[in-house]
């Protein structure tokens, strides 16, 4: 099957060693892989990591593996889940032992890092594995050990149908707290909208709040002190226009992209004050101001004047964008715009999805859903 086919034309791949990159000299290997620099030990026994000899994925099979280094020597689920070997997979798990085994995090064949066939399959974007290995027990939101989940890594390898798979087994569409990014971000940044709308869809969360903690009390909480881990932020900077509308739509704060506390003062000097100034920083296209006005943006959150647009830290301003902001400013808001923003905020993000289900004319349910073109007569 693959799985043969595989390991013949990658032998040295699994029983010789590769070299470990070090990826801008932040202790990851190439493929993330956790490594330390000469002379330094274990985080988890103290084991210097010249102890591994030659054979260091044995040393990370020792390290971080869920079970003793004997019994991890056969990984042929994971292997299999690499390669997308649906049927070697059906094969092994027709086998109590393998059955046991299918959240069992081992390094495996091609891989540095210790993860379950799961996250394996994910990574690689075999759909067709990863909903035959969920259909036989795999746990969705198991992390790996840098706190990636199956979700996270298929959204970051650009894995729609897996991604799609996963979000209907219940997997969070806010990937795992113990890693700094999520997969709405990451779409944003990279503009796959056709995911973004999946994670939307399965009720992933907009705002900046999943790794702030408000609820905790002083000198423990955490406060939002830039802009920069910020969703609608991050579409801006990198111009990625419908995931930013996408954003909006369904329920991002357009001020400041966050529903925990913001600690303005905290932000670095010269840096954007919220989301319309970064905008505008950024040499973003008109529609980007005309959108965060429509979602009902404060405007006077924006000191553009006592900055100016040739300001340090500022691309050339777009000059259609900074006419549509000034003449946004200048003249009052329409009635039935602020009534639209003053509807949506009573139901607040997470009901928003509700909306074509109100007993309201058609035109006026679109009108709320920011998807007309003209306001309704």
């Amino acid at each position: 099957g693959k799985l043969s086919v595989f390991f013949s034309e990658h032998r040295n791949d699994f029983f010789g060693v590769r070299p470990v990159a070090v990826a801008g000299g932040k202790g990851l290997a190439a493929d993330g892989a956790p490594c330390w620099g000469h002379g330094q030990g274990s985080r988890l026994t103290g084991a210097p990591l010249s102890s591994a000899g030659p054979n260091l994925k044995e040393w990370l099979r020792e390290q971080f593996c869920d079970h003793p280094l004997e019994h991890c020597e056969d990984t042929r689920l994971h292997d299999a889940a690499y390669v997308g070997d649906l049927q070697t997979l059906r094969s092994l798990l027709q086998e109590e032992s393998y059955r046991s085994r299918i959240n069992e995090k081992s390094v495996w064949c091609c891989g540095w890092l210790p993860c379950t066939p799961l996250r394996i399959a994910a990574t690689a974007g075999h759909g067709d594995c990863v909903d035959f290995l969920i259909r036989n027990g795999a746990e969705v939101d198991l992390v790996d050990v840098k706190g990636q989940t199956a979700l996270y890594v298929a959204v970051v390898n650009g894995h729609l149908e897996s991604a799609q798979i996963l979000l209907e087994a219940g997997a969070d569409p806010n990937g795992s707290r113990h890693h700094r990014s999520t997969p709405v971000y990451h779409t944003s940044r990279v503009g796959r909208a056709d995911i973004l709308q999946a994670l939307i869809r399965y009720g992933a969360d907009v705002d900046v709040n999943h790794h702030l903690t408000p609820d905790t009390r002083p000198p423990f909480s955490r406060r939002l002190t830039s802009l920069v881990v910020c969703p609608l932020y991050i579409s801006a900077a990198y111009h990625n226009l419908q995931c930013f509308k996408l954003l909006l739509q369904a329920g991002a704060n357009p001020d400041f992209n966050c529903d925990g506390p913001v600690d303005t003062q905290g932000f670095c000097r010269g840096s954007p004050g919220c989301v319309m100034d970064a905008v505008l920083r950024h040499g973003c296209e008109a529609a980007f101001v005309s959108l965060l006005v429509e979602f009902g943006a404060n405007l006077s959150l924006v000191t553009w004047e006592s900055l100016g647009p040739e300001s340090r830290g500022r691309r050339k301003v777009d000059p259609e964008a900074l006419q549509v902001f000034k003449e946004a400013r200048s003249v009052p808001r329409a009635l039935l715009s602020l009534c639209r923003v003053a509807v949506r905020r009573a139901l607040g993000k997470h009901r928003l999805h509700l909306i074509p289900s109100l007993p309201l004319p058609d035109p006026i349910k679109a009108f709320l859903l920011h998807e007309a073109g003209d306001a309704p007569d």
